[in-house]
């Protein structure tokens, strides 16, 4: 048995996250840019894709490697700007 006991816990439960209508198209291979904030955005491939369209993984351009994007993570993947 635990020692110590934490009284206020937040009790919220976890909200239910779902992808902008735009994540649930994209596939393996598909061109992207990634738009981390105003300002700074990087182009990529699409590398993976969860079942749920919640999380993908991308390849940025540039030799800056493969990172994992999730839909709370407040970025926006769209079309590579041409």
């Amino acid at each position: 048995m635990a020692k110590y006991r934490t009284e206020k816990t937040d009790e919220t439960p976890l909200r239910r996250v779902a992808p902008d209508a735009h994540w649930q198209s994209l596939q393996q291979g598909d061109r992207v840019s990634v738009r981390l904030a105003p300002g700074f955005e990087a182009e990529g491939l699409v590398d993976a894709v969860t079942a749920d369209h919640t999380a993908v993984w991308v390849h940025l351009d540039g030799g800056r490697g493969r990172t994992l994007l999730h839909c709370s993570d407040g970025v926006e993947i769209l079309p590579p700007a041409n």
